[in-house]
């Protein structure tokens, strides 16, 4: 008998759920579970590129088709547990990019904000809103939200780097615009370390503004200077015992990250160091520029070498042990989830 009165009681429902289905309503208490989470749980899979691999496949791509060709030849770094969405993180799209010697990446522009940190380089180059800078392993390259940006290769070997673009966010609140510039390179009206002559001294120009809105107005922060200071840093004083060394790039205008949607910073992990665990909400991606070290995430271990990628999923833990002295690279949403008061950490 209790049996049919819950069955009535089902269909009773039910009936009133098919009522309001062709209305374009649906009632909450059947989705708030889903819609509420009592805490993160991430699509995203921990997952590792190894270069060794990934570095043959990219130049094989380079005898299917040019940089013209493609318009930016890049094998996209896409999460085992975000399949066909082209996402490294749930938030984060992030590829490995390719221009051959006397290649040409046209000119273009597109609302979403964009990175790359240098792999290989001795000839390589990217122009930003009239200005062009050399790229050199180990740096930092911003191309702000909306500037005109092109690449080349003048040197005898590949120039590769890994992108990272804030394209799913722009996509999430259906923002995006994009556009071509007609010609292979865009005029040079600047000399090359303008930007860092008027901002990256530490000194700026009186009522300084960014050229790039939100963005900081230096966009080569170059390796061997960040290095230094990294290094100097870790030699004044004790790692910390969750972040080891840890220094972010900033935006001398006024302090803040350097790109308002995607957080950059450089962690130094002394040989023989370990760091305790923590977790924090912002999907991470790792590129080990130097050394070796393994990375606990969650009940996985990956051991990384240079050039090696790592995916850290949101409010995965996560511990570092250096084998051989470390420095990573690592990029994340950090920043815009700090702007709308959503970024959390907890440390063990």
């Amino acid at each position: 008998m209790q049996s049919v009165k819950i069955q009535t009681v089902r269909d009773t429902r039910q009936a009133f759920y098919d009522k309001l289905a062709p209305h374009a309503l649906t009632p909450l208490w059947e989705v708030l579970k889903g819609l509420v989470a009592r805490e993160p749980t991430s699509k995203a899979m921990a997952h590792t590129w190894d270069y060794a691999t990934l570095r043959p496949l990219l130049l094989e791509s380079g005898g299917l088709l040019t940089a013209e060709e493609a318009e930016r030849r890049v094998l996209v770094l896409e999460n085992p547990g975000l399949k066909g969405l082209s996402r490294i993180t749930s938030s984060i799209y992030a590829g490995v990019q390719l221009i051959l010697p006397g290649e040409t990446a046209p000119a273009h522009r597109h609302v979403a904000s964009a990175l790359r940190f240098v792999l290989e380089s001795d000839g390589g180059f990217t122009a930003v809103a009239g200005e062009r800078t050399a790229m050199r392993r180990g740096d930092f390259i911003i191309t702000p939200n909306w500037g005109w940006h092109d690449h080349g290769n003048v040197g005898k070997t590949p120039a590769i780097w890994v992108d990272g673009l804030d394209l799913p966010i722009v996509n999430l609140f259906e923002t995006g615009f994009s556009d071509h510039w007609g010609e292979k390179h865009q005029p040079i009206g600047k000399a090359e370390g303008d930007s860092i002559a008027r901002f990256g001294s530490g000194m700026v120009p009186l009522n300084a503004t960014s050229p790039f809105g939100a963005t900081s107005p230096i966009f080569n922060y170059t390796y061997d200077k960040s290095r230094a200071a990294l290094m100097a840093v870790a030699e004044a004083g004790t790692p910390d015992p969750h972040d080891a060394v840890s220094l972010r790039y900033a935006n001398p205008i006024d302090g803040g990250w350097a790109m308002p949607t995607i957080a950059a910073w450089l962690t130094h992990v002394p040989e023989g160091f370990e760091t305790k665990s923590i977790r924090s909400t912002d999907g991470q991606t790792l590129v080990v520029a130097e050394g070796t070290i393994e990375i606990d995430i969650g009940e996985r271990t990956f051991k990384l070498t240079e050039n090696d990628i790592v995916c850290v999923p949101a409010w995965a833990p996560r511990r570092m042990r250096a084998s051989k002295s470390a420095i990573l690279f690592g990029f994340s949403d950090r920043s815009a989830q700090e702007k709308l008061a959503l970024w959390r950490e907890q440390r063990q």
